[in-house]
């Protein structure tokens, strides 16, 4: 019970973060979304997607109760995003900077692997 949870805080907290990154790639000017390491515009709109689509994907299976297998592939996928993000801030910023997205990272794969093994959510 206490894992359940705990998992739905960590469901919460990174569908809140995702959301608001993935939505704040669609209104910041492109010279901020290219940022320090000249990433193509374009692809960084489509990380917010991805951003967006994982935001819903952590939260609605498990709250509806339809297709909740989704929600590790969710976390799945955002856990991709932030080893690339984790990767690149650290290359080209410098490794404090890079600490957030890791943890986010860890979180997410905390999500994935609680929601698959651990405590899935029973479909209705």
């Amino acid at each position: 019970m206490m894992l359940n949870i705990a998992l739905w805080i960590v469901q919460v907290l990174l569908a809140a973060l995702y959301a608001f990154a993935g939505s704040s790639k669609f209104y910041l000017p492109d010279e901020v979304l290219a940022g320090p390491m000249g990433m193509p515009v374009l692809f960084v709109k489509f990380i917010g997607v991805c951003e967006l689509a994982a935001a819903l994907g952590l939260i609605l299976p498990g709250l509806l109760r339809i297709k909740p297998g989704l929600t590790p592939l969710a976390a799945v996928g955002l856990v991709i995003i932030m080893i690339g993000a984790t990767t690149l801030t650290a290359i080209y910023m410098d490794v404090p900077s890079a600490i957030m997205p890791f943890v986010a990272g860890l979180l997410a794969a905390f999500v994935a692997y609680g929601r698959w093994r651990l405590a899935p959510i029973q479909p209705r």
